[in-house]
């Protein structure tokens, strides 16, 4: 009898059924969360707090929606936190989906509702908020989920599709909300971002049978918070020589604490991304108002035409999407080969510069108004190119630091606290907006481009701060060295 020596083709990866829906919600979800932030801002001015348009009340009321909107910004990116640790230790990641995605709808229900009724308005928008942050740790970690061994070689082409998706939902708002703000009205300009989460929601539901669940754990006590609260509770039994945190591996698991260590050294970067994240916002709120009172024309030659204010946005996601290729296949190899190696800290501190310089732009453009002339948009454009790569830079690379810098047990946990450090920087950003709109002590220095000039002696303070601590800050990646968890894991399998 001959030997079959027929070698068996190797089996393709498959997709996941369920990606086509995750996806889907997604970019439907997007569109709706920047369709209606493409128009807050000036919504607020124009409807609630200076609707007589008079100038004596510009800088408070601008002021005040400021105010409105980074605290709105804050709060999503809080709740992130929060509805992470429901998820895993409670509910699983599939119900906090859906369920929060219905409060979520209900938000966009009332924005629409009550467009010319304040108190309801802001019931909306802290729904919404609700609802962009309680599913946001949840739906990235959800696409994780649906893959296994058989096909993990495709993890990597689905997170580009679902970042793809992302910023699809952000451009085709941006440019359609706006202009519909201005033709059809508030109603339906808050209203079709309510029907596009509502739809959202559907494509989720739909996706229900093929969703691979990852059931909750229970409550993990070797976490982040309790460790760090039983070390501060109890600082006096330290030995010398102890770290503080040291003092929690007499009831706790002494590798998690070693974790929780990690994660501070991670914060003590994070720190410094403070900054970047008390202005970066500023793009989609205050650099809108700029936009306003300054000549929106763009001449192509072939074709003219004027941008609405809240049309500008549009640029940071398309350069975004341009600089992440040309950044990533260009720059850093460029740096590399001629001896300047891009480690995550230089290119941090390399975006605290460019951040700062974007706002020096606009603080430039910003005393034209002052001075009674329209500045061409192109101006505030160029500020977006510089502000692009400066999220490329920051944002990114902070993500990056983030998983490296982190044990595999704390990755979670430092994509939540990377998460509050954008809210802190936005809650920096309202307060200040709260003194202005409040006539208090800043009402006074802070007018016009002196707000802006402010915001840039903040970024180059912190610039220079981390150029003085950077070369001290202790790294360990945990990608290049693998932590104790991990080879414990692969041994106890060995050994089994």
């Amino acid at each position: 009898m001959a030997n079959d020596t027929t070698v068996a083709a190797p089996i393709e990866p498959k997709y996941p059924r369920s990606i086509p829906f995750i996806i889907g919600n997604e970019a439907a979800e997007r569109f709706s969360f920047y369709g209606m932030r493409s128009i807050l801002v000036t919504f607020l001015v124009a409807q609630f707090y200076n609707p007589t348009h008079n100038p004596a009340l510009t800088t408070a009321a601008e002021a005040h929606a400021n105010e409105s909107t980074h605290f709105f910004v804050a709060l999503a990116y809080t709740l992130p936190f929060i509805g992470g640790l429901v998820a895993d230790w409670f509910t699983g990641k599939y119900k906090i989906i859906l369920y929060i995605s219905m409060v979520y709808c209900v938000g966009h229900l009332f924005l629409a509702l009550f467009d010319t009724n304040l108190t309801g308005f802001t019931s909306g928008l802290v729904l919404i908020a609700i609802g962009a942050g309680g599913i946001k740790s949840c739906v990235s970690a959800n696409v994780g989920d649906q893959f296994d061994k058989s096909n993990e070689s495709l993890l990597s082409k689905v997170y580009g599709w679902f970042y793809f998706s992302i910023n699809a939902g952000s451009i085709i708002s941006t440019i359609l909300i706006p202009w519909i703000y201005e033709t059809y009205g508030a109603k339906w300009a808050f209203g079709i971002p309510g029907f596009l989460m509502a739809l959202a929601t559907i494509i989720f539901f739909s996706g229900r049978k093929m969703y691979v669940r990852v059931p909750p754990s229970g409550i993990n006590r070797n976490n982040f918070v309790f460790i760090s609260a039983y070390a501060l509770m109890n600082m006096g039994k330290r030995k010398q020589g102890q770290s503080i945190l040291d003092v929690a591996k007499e009831n706790f698991d002494p590798q998690k604490v070693e974790g929780v260590k990690a994660v501070y050294r991670v914060i003590a970067v994070f720190v410094f991304a403070f900054a970047f994240w008390a202005v970066w916002d500023q793009n989609l709120s205050e650099w809108v108002l700029q936009a306003a009172k300054m000549d929106r024309t763009i001449n192509l030659g072939f074709y003219k035409f004027t941008m609405l204010p809240g049309q500008v946005q549009t640029f940071n996601p398309v350069f975004l999407l341009i600089f992440i290729p040309v950044f990533n296949y260009w720059v850093y190899p460029y740096f590399d080969k001629i001896g300047l190696k891009t480690t995550p800290l230089r290119r941090l501190g390399a975006g605290l510069v460019l951040t700062a310089l974007s706002f020096i732009i606009i603080a430039l453009i910003q005393m034209r108004v002052d001075a009674g002339t329209t500045p061409s948009i192109w101006w505030q454009i160029f500020a977006y190119v510089i502000l692009s790569a400066a999220e490329v830079l920051v944002s990114i690379t902070g993500l990056e630091y983030a998983y490296t810098h982190s044990p595999k047990s704390m990755k979670s946990t430092m994509s939540a606290i990377w998460l509050l450090v954008i809210a802190l920087g936005n809650t920096f950003t309202a307060l200040i907006n709260s003194n202005i709109s409040s006539g208090g002590l800043l009402s006074k220095h802070l007018q016009g481009a002196n707000y802006y000039w402010f915001f840039v002696g903040i970024v180059l303070i912190f610039t220079v701060l981390f150029m003085l601590v950077s070369p001290r800050l202790k790294e360990r990646s945990y990608i290049a060295e693998p932590d104790d968890e991990v080879i414990n894991e692969a041994g106890a399998k060995t050994n089994n």
